[in-house]
């Protein structure tokens, strides 16, 4: 974003902060309710982020997007989009885009300006047209002029400085009507850039409004109906079919399916039994849930999402830094520039022509197009991937992911459903297979391991082994109900004896095999496996389309790794690796291109911090594995991840051709004015269609990503993974 509303010098001022727009404050431990702006510390048109109101706590806006014309005059014009744009109230609908006051400003100075053109061609009445076009440069300052003479005060020098020093400069020189049209051009410009930025942010803070009016909480045996923010954990919510959910939860009672897809991206409902999470703006489906509330609404995961991107926008990426690199040290440089064009002008030829000439180049050098490219792009392209289920920290992690070229992949949880199945039971000679699941599952029975959940979930409700005590690193050993001695563990610590080729087998195919002993002899063995998840041959085959190369990090051994990299299709694998290996591994894969590490946000975290990238993955409602990661899937889709990097790379592309494109006007325009080729009518239209033109543009980045993946297609049982 630009510095210019930081001033000159580039020195950081007092964080001022931004509530976060919720009925009660988040406690210190969750999500914090307040978000620092490291610039814009005065209230304004540019400066002002509170929800409806103005950094002096005046109300700057009714709801509809109508800011007071107080708080519009305070701006110092082409400041930081994202740190100060007009926000609406986020409980009332935004209005059009015409209730907007700067915009009702520049349309009358439009108005006048035009009043004044024709009463001076047609009518032939000067004093008219004169007095029309100073109503026009009253009614397009207005939005302006008040804010950088407050800023001059301050010592601090903007864009509006320039248009201010030119358009006065006009007056002087006789060019009323010049003046006019700057005021209605410019003003016009920064309304159009306020109303896109303001639409682009109340996408994203529009989340919020997924939360219901209303809500059913039972107390004491009988239903009562509260405001959400009336909500306390350890209420029970009563969610009917077809209401959203008020806040995040757990069902404590009820079946029923709820759709997630306004929040996590994934269009397929998910199932809700007892026990399972549910999430603030999702919706119930056909049956009735009972929902112990886990979080209050200022705290809940819709919340810390608005909270985090808007905290996160601070983050300047490299091409907001130069942006930001070129813009701040180029008011003054203008200012300079112009006072020695009008004053060597004039002693080498005729004054008044270089005078004009240098007003000319004031305006022309305006970098305000340069200025907003990239933040205007940022806050539309984080908005639309918020929408979409993935929460991109800020614009530097924005740009960082759209250089992805290579992407490195934890294998439990994320290429997987970290779901243990039994996928098959090999009996010895002799036994059923119902034998070995039945002591299998009666040692598993009281055991916390992932492996004994597959186990009893393929023999459910057995019959207890005694004395089972755990053999570490190898199995467990107990006794059965009838005194059997029995024994579960790895190949190693139990011979598998006639069951050997059978386990090697099992093991080529990627499973996890343990052999079941009973009263000193092998029974049988039990394959289990953390299956794939089934969009994750789509989601690497996309990501290999775009020409990125993949590459699977994990813990487990290395034949389970390849078995399972084969069936989704990555080809390069790093297996039986400590969190340190991972981080170690990710630095390596550095000279191949920037790399994006996607793993759970926990035990991943040494590698997602190291990558350029941190990804988690089915990060909805996990406060570390959002903090810890640069870009977050909510959801549990793993195709999220090549539409997220999709438009990650659309929308750097979007801030490098408005920067191309600002850059090279204002490149093109100064020596042109300088050397009169180009008069202020000229520059001024060029230089605002310019700024419409790059607002435009940045705004494409807020379409949200496509649903059916990205359309580039260029060439190009151990420890858990």
């Amino acid at each position: 974003m630009s510095d210019l509303c930081c001033g000159d010098d580039g020195a950081p001022e007092p964080p001022r902060v931004r509530p976060l727009p919720n009925p009660t404050a988040a406690p210190a431990s969750r999500a914090p309710a307040e978000v620092a702006c490291p610039c814009c510390a005065d209230g304004g048109v540019r400066d002002r982020d509170l929800p409806g109101t103005a950094a002096d706590g005046r109300r700057a806006d009714d709801g509809h997007g109508r800011a007071s014309a107080e708080a519009a005059a305070d701006g110092d014009g082409c400041g930081d989009p994202t740190c100060g744009s007009p926000i609406p109230d986020p409980e009332r609908a935004p209005g059009a885009w015409w209730h907007s006051a700067a915009v009702r400003w520049a349309a009358a100075a439009g108005v006048f300006w035009l009043s004044g053109l024709l009463t001076e061609w047609l009518v032939g009445l000067p004093a008219v047209a004169t007095a029309l076009f100073a109503a026009a440069i009253a009614a397009g300052g207005w939005t302006f002029v008040p804010g950088t003479l407050r800023a001059l005060a301050r010592g601090r020098l903007g864009v509006g400085t320039l248009m201010t020093v030119a358009m006065a400069g006009a007056v002087l020189l006789g060019e009323v009507g010049e003046a006019a049209m700057l005021a209605f051009l410019f003003s016009l410009a920064e309304a159009l850039e306020d109303h896109a930025v303001a639409h682009t942010r109340r996408g994203l803070r529009a989340l919020l409004d997924l939360v219901p009016a209303k809500a059913t909480v039972l107390r004491g045996g009988r239903e009562a109906t509260v405001a959400p923010g009336e909500l306390r954990e350890g209420d029970l919510l009563l969610v009917r079919p077809g209401e959203r959910v008020a806040t995040d939860g757990v069902v404590r009672s009820g079946r029923s399916t709820v759709d997630t897809s306004t929040v996590t991206g994934e269009s397929v409902p998910v199932e809700a039994v007892e026990g399972t999470g549910v999430f603030a703006g999702t919706v119930n489906g056909g049956g009735a849930l009972e929902v112990e509330v886990t979080a209050r609404v200022a705290d809940n995961s819709l919340s810390r999402i608005v909270h985090i991107v808007e905290r996160e926008q601070a983050r300047k990426g490299a091409a907001q830094r130069l942006a930001a690199g070129i813009a701040r040290p180029l008011v003054p440089g203008v200012l300079i520039a112009a006072a020695l064009i009008a004053v060597a002008g004039s002693v080498f030829g005729d004054p008044g022509v270089w005078i004009e000439r240098a007003l000319v180049v004031l305006v022309a050098a305006s970098p305000c197009a340069f200025a907003i490219s990239v933040p205007v792009t940022v806050v539309a392209a984080v908005g639309a991937a918020s929408r979409s289920g993935v929460l991109v920290k800020g614009g530097a992690a924005l740009e960082a992911f759209g250089t992805v070229r290579v992407v490195a992949l934890d294998k439990t949880g994320t290429l997987t459903r970290n779901r243990p199945a039994v996928v098959a039971v090999e009996p010895a000679p002799g036994h059923t297979r119902e034998e070995v699941l039945a002591a299998a599952a009666a040692l598993e029975a009281r055991s916390e391991h992932p492996l004994a959940a597959a186990i009893l979930a393929a023999r459910p409700d057995p019959e207890p082994a005694r004395d089972v005590a755990a053999v570490p690193g190898s199995g467990l050993a107990g006794t059965s109900a009838d005194g059997t001695p029995l024994r579960l563990g790895r190949p190693g610590y139990i011979d598998p004896g006639p069951l050997a080729p059978a386990v090697v087998r099992l093991q080529e195919q990627g499973a996890t095999t343990v052999l079941v002993e009973a009263a000193g002899s092998v029974v049988g063995a039990v394959a289990i496996r953390d299956e794939p998840r089934p969009e994750a041959v789509e989601a690497v085959a996309a990501l290999h389309r775009m020409g990125v190369r993949t590459v699977m990090l994990t813990g487990d051994n290395e034949r389970t790794a390849r078995a399972l990299a084969a069936q989704v299709g990555v080809t390069e694998v790093h297996a039986d690796l400590r969190p340190e290996d991972k981080a170690a591994l990710v630095a390596g894969l550095r000279r191949h291109g920037p790399v994006a590490m996607v793993g759970d946000g926990v035990n991943d975290a040494p590698a997602l911090a190291t990558a350029d990238t941190g990804v988690a993955m089915g990060a909805m409602g996990t406060d570390v594995a959002i903090e810890t990661a640069d870009v977050a899937l909510m959801g549990e889709d793993l195709r999220a991840l090549p539409r997220a990097l999709a438009h990650a790379r659309r929308s750097r592309r979007i801030m490098l051709q408005s920067l191309v494109l600002s850059g090279g006007i204002l490149l093109a325009l100064v020596p042109l004015s300088a050397f009169g080729v180009l008069g202020l009518a000229a520059v001024i239209l060029t230089h605002e269609l310019a700024e419409v033109l790059v607002i435009a543009n940045g705004v494409r980045a807020g379409h949200r990503p496509a649903a059916d993946g990205p359309r580039a297609c260029r060439p190009g049982a151990g420890a858990r993974g």
